[in-house]
């Protein structure tokens, strides 16, 4: 996205965070997303934070005949310009930070873990591990520093122009750089048996590796200067409510600031928490019984995400209930939290 190019100059660290069940299938160019048609979701219970995430579900099998199938929990790709980022190694072992548990009817589940190679703005496109594994490049480029120096730079313009319209590279706006275009798709995966006509209870908890900003796209003088702010404020649904709260907190910190005559004025953070949400979709009708919790952590945090019938259910939580619920998009969440730089 926009949002994190822009975010790259104010030193952003970004990372994946979250997800959603669906139904999956083993295919040509690996996992795939399926429509199951046997099984309902009756219930998706979701509490969404940055230092926890949990999610139940009840599932139903409608069919006469028992159902075995592989169920995906597709996590957010690793992101398009990760090298960038300045903690980009730590992306290596972000799996295990996750601590994903899985519990089948309370029993603890046997997990698979899949990743599948696709390309930013062509999420069909088939083969791409083949394709760079005849070029010789490696699929992981964060981990190799001279990566450009490596490969890009032998290329000649023609040769990465024939590239830029396959996929697989990118060109900067108003730039000669290069960069690569494709990105993972991690699954967390395992077979599951839905017995015929009976329901199943399923939990999943893992600690979210949220991505966030020093600084950002919220001051005022920013938001006017910069062409990418309305994709931002599109993506998290900031409202005039939200920006006028954040420019009066913003406002009386500077002010203590240039009163105390501190040097490092205004210092906050953007938190940026996703959750693969649409893909609770593919099951057999709407989820009947939806609700969401979203936890900003902080009474003083400011959060702004795009769902409706927001209800605030405590001094930091938020929650949403729906029925037959068809989700369209996913969860982008954003959190704006304010420190006092002397106490860091």
């Amino acid at each position: 996205m926009k949002k994190f190019i822009a975010l790259l100059a104010l030193g952003a660290l970004a990372a994946p965070a979250t997800a959603n069940d669906s139904s999956a299938a083993i295919g040509l160019g690996g996992l795939e997303l399926t429509q199951n048609d046997a099984i309902s979701m009756d219930r998706e219970d979701l509490f969404l934070s940055r230092q926890l995430v949990t999610v139940k579900y009840r599932f139903t099998n409608k069919s006469n005949s028992d159902v075995k199938t592989l169920v995906s929990f597709p996590l957010p790709p690793l992101p398009n310009g990760i090298d960038g980022y300045i903690d980009a190694p730590s992306f290596s072992d972000w799996r295990e930070q996750l601590e994903f548990r899985t519990l089948v009817d309370g029993e603890p589940a046997e997990l698979g873990y899949r990743e599948v190679v696709t390309l930013v703005g062509k999420a069909d496109a088939k083969g791409v591990e083949a394709r760079l594994q005849a070029l010789g490049w490696p699929i992981k480029h964060w981990d190799d520093y001279e990566f450009d120096q490596k490969y890009l730079a032998k290329l000649t313009p023609a040769e990465k122009d024939s590239l830029v319209a396959e996929g697989l590279l990118r060109k900067e706006p108003d730039s000669d750089y290069y960069a690569p275009n494709w990105q993972i798709q991690a699954h967390v995966t395992r077979e599951q048996l839905f017995p015929a006509g009976k329901t199943i209870s399923v939990e999943h908890s893992y600690k979210p590796i949220a991505g966030g900003s020093v600084g950002g796209m919220l001051t005022a003088e920013f938001r006017k200067e910069t062409e990418y702010f309305g994709e931002y404020q599109a993506a998290y649904c900031i409202d005039n409510a939200f920006l006028k709260g954040f420019d009066k907190r913003f406002n009386a910190e500077r002010a203590r600031a240039k009163a105390r005559g501190d040097d490092y004025g205004v210092a906050y953070v953007e938190h940026w928490l996703d959750y693969v949400l649409k893909s609770g979709a593919n099951w057999k009708g709407p989820i009947k019984d939806f609700r969401l919790v979203v936890d900003k952590e902080k009474p003083n945090n400011l959060v702004s995400f795009c769902m409706d019938g927001v209800k605030k259910i405590g001094p930091t939580r938020f929650e949403v209930r729906k029925s037959n619920f068809e989700p369209n998009r996913d969860i982008q969440i954003l959190i704006a939290e304010f420190y006092d730089p002397n106490a860091l």
